[in-house]
């Protein structure tokens, strides 16, 4: 690639909505209101263990189509069924407690739970330990409802010994 068309590209890539602050990335769409968005990690975990459900937690960006999906498509779905879902936010500085209970940001969390793309799904259960395989990435496919009830099948196996 010539150095002109790779310099094109990198900024490009370094626009994305993605990459952006948080004070520039896309606002929140309608479907970001459809979960909630956790303040208190370890909390949020102990409701969802106390009435015997893991907690299921998905790491989304503002804009993110894929996110989008999952949350519309799957994950309302999984919150009426009565599971314990909610999410946190990339690139967020909004404040949230972690899963010992130390405060930090969603942005900060992501990093500190080393997720790196969005959507991502993990599935916690005792001892705040994660109790299914990460579902990483979106996708379209019939295949994602499997994978998802695959996981939350073990998370919940897992939970209720």
């Amino acid at each position: 690639m010539k150095s002109l068309d790779r310099r094109a590209a990198l900024l490009g890539l370094a626009s994305a909505p993605w990459l952006m602050p948080s004070a520039m990335a896309a606002p929140q769409d309608a479907s970001e209101r459809l979960l909630p968005t956790t303040t208190d990690l370890r909390a949020s975990l102990a409701q969802a263990l106390a009435r015997g459900e893991p907690l299921i937690v998905l790491a989304t960006l503002h804009g993110c189509p894929f996110c989008k999906v999952a949350r519309e498509n799957y994950l309302v779905s999984e919150l009426k069924a009565g599971r314990a879902v909610t999410q946190i936010q990339f690139l967020s500085r909004d404040p949230v407690r972690d899963l010992q209970g130390n405060e930090t940001t969603h942005g900060q969390l992501v990093k500190q739970l080393q997720i790196e793309a969005a959507p991502t799904l993990l599935f916690y259960g005792p001892a705040a330990k994660e109790v299914a395989p990460r579902l990483v990435g979106g996708s379209t496919s019939d295949f994602y409802a499997a994978y998802l009830d695959e996981r939350v099948a073990q998370a919940r196996a897992a939970v209720r010994g």
